[in-house]
């Protein structure tokens, strides 16, 4: 585009000073009081950058030196953190990254929803800041000496070759490893993206209670070559590994997992456990990634809610139930609705799988079935919401208002959509926002999780 309305010149190098962290871990800062995102740069440190992209309100800059470094800059543990897409921010001590995280939900409350600064918590950080990923899906390519496993290089759908990736728990690396060797000492085939050409195009890895793993292969083809094989050398190098599945994904596009899946070993599904309640987790199942961080999470959405035993509880957006059965052990009745009719199976059958019995679960938009509920003469105490990072319908926003609970709990994986909700729940239903705790479910990336705690305060 023109630069002519713009103070920069492409392809110049301007002195920056670094003021924050953007949303992809890019360094925030300004030249000649111009907005530029120069990503490596760390908030507090002064660096040279190249312009080699010039928009109409914000330049691009390429990271040429760091004149005056962040004290919270360290060396990347990952020897690919420079091409691999998966983390952002492994250049930033883990204090720095929990100081960044929490500053961020405090900027987007304040920003977009209208708030004090002074109602976010101190974030709270996780025990283990690698090897906590329970799950693993690592795209499978092809190039001229055979098949790649890895993650994409950032921006880009190119596969950068790993043996391990630091943020995976250990059982996952190793099914990493053997599925590498397994398809080069037996000649299978990676995918081609561009092509459409090859064989496997995933390899997904879940591990439950006591490390037991699920693995499961994708494919663009219809059967798996050397299945047998599959399954008699997983058993003889991974012993955790206690289920084996094939799915077929032949559509060209990003979905990992296609409809059809075809057991091939070991148990149909694994076994998860969180605060307590056993989950069976199938392919196809939603569940936490991150185990510890999610049992903090969950704790502080229950002591949000405040349960007493005798409460009505409606559990918006409930994917497969792991909320709602938590709160279950608190509360008389929990309702959850999820959209999603899959993971509401799922939910009916954690529920008997627990024997929680005052639990019940609704395949329905929950903008429309809160009202209908409401007109039926249910009156919640309490409406948990966790949506997708879009954040909440305005249906479910007016829906939960309407209701007039005595607390509303917030639980969210994106603050500028919780923010942004919070401030229009204030004013459709004089809902005071109580408190924001941050939560560092995913170190050495940019996500952060909140439980907001809003309540109730006028008719």
């Amino acid at each position: 585009m023109s630069t002519k309305n713009t103070p920069l010149t492409l392809n110049a190098t301007y002195t920056i000073e670094i003021r924050d962290l953007g949303v992809h871990g890019e360094g925030i800062g300004s030249a000649e009081n111009f907005t530029v995102f120069v990503p490596g740069a760390l908030p507090g440190e002064t660096v040279k950058a190249k312009i080699i992209l010039i928009k109409k309100s914000y330049a691009s800059g390429k990271l040429i030196s760091v004149e005056k470094p962040s004290p919270y800059r360290t060396v990347p543990q990952c020897p690919v953190y420079d091409s691999c897409g998966g983390c952002q921010i492994s250049h930033l001590t883990y204090e720095g990254q929990l100081a960044a995280k929490e500053r961020r939900v405090k900027d987007v409350m304040v920003r977009i929803g209208k708030a004090s600064e002074d109602v976010v918590l101190p974030i709270l950080g996780a025990p283990h800041e690698w090897n906590y990923r329970n799950k693993m899906a690592v795209p499978v390519g092809q190039v001229t000496g055979g098949p790649v496993l890895g993650y994409y290089r950032q921006g880009t759908h190119q596969i950068v070759p790993i043996q391990e990736c630091l943020i995976q728990e250990e059982e996952n690396n190793r099914l990493l490893r053997f599925a590498e060797d397994f398809m080069i000492r037996h000649g299978i085939t990676g995918y081609n993206e561009k092509s459409g050409k090859g064989c496997v195009r995933h390899v997904m890895g879940r591990v439950g209670d006591n490390g037991e793993v699920m693995a499961v292969i994708v494919t663009a083809t219809e059967n798996l070559p050397k299945k047998d094989l599959w399954a008699e050398e997983i058993q003889k190098a991974l012993p955790e590994v206690v289920s084996l599945y094939h799915d077929v994904q032949n559509k060209k596009r990003n979905v990992i997992l296609g409809p059809e899946i075809h057991h091939i070993w070991g148990r149909k599904t694994l076994t998860a456990s969180l605060c307590g309640i056993a989950f069976e987790v199938s392919p196809f199942s939603f569940f936490q990634v991150h185990k510890a961080q999610a049992e903090v999470l969950y704790q502080k959405a229950l002591d949000a809610a405040d349960l007493k035993g005798g409460e009505t509880v409606i559990d918006a957006y409930c994917g497969t139930g792991t909320i709602s059965l938590c709160l279950a052990k608190k509360a008389r009745r929990v309702i959850g609705i999820e959209i999603v009719r899959e993971a509401i199976e799922d939910a009916k059958k954690n529920a008997a799988f627990n024997h929680i019995e005052n639990a019940e679960f609704h395949a329905a938009d929950a903008g429309l079935l809160m009202p209908k509920l409401y007109e039926e003469g249910l009156r919640p105490d309490v409406i948990v919401m966790d949506p997708v990072r879009a954040g909440c319908s305005e249906d479910v926003l007016k829906a939960a208002a309407g209701m007039q609970p005595a607390r509303i709990v917030y639980v969210s994986c994106n603050p500028a959509t919780l923010a942004r909700d919070a401030e229009i729940l204030g004013r459709l239903g004089h809902y005071k926002l109580q408190s924001v705790q941050p939560v560092d479910m995913f170190p050495q990336t940019t996500h952060v999780e909140c439980v907001c705690l809003m309540s109730r305060t006028g008719k």
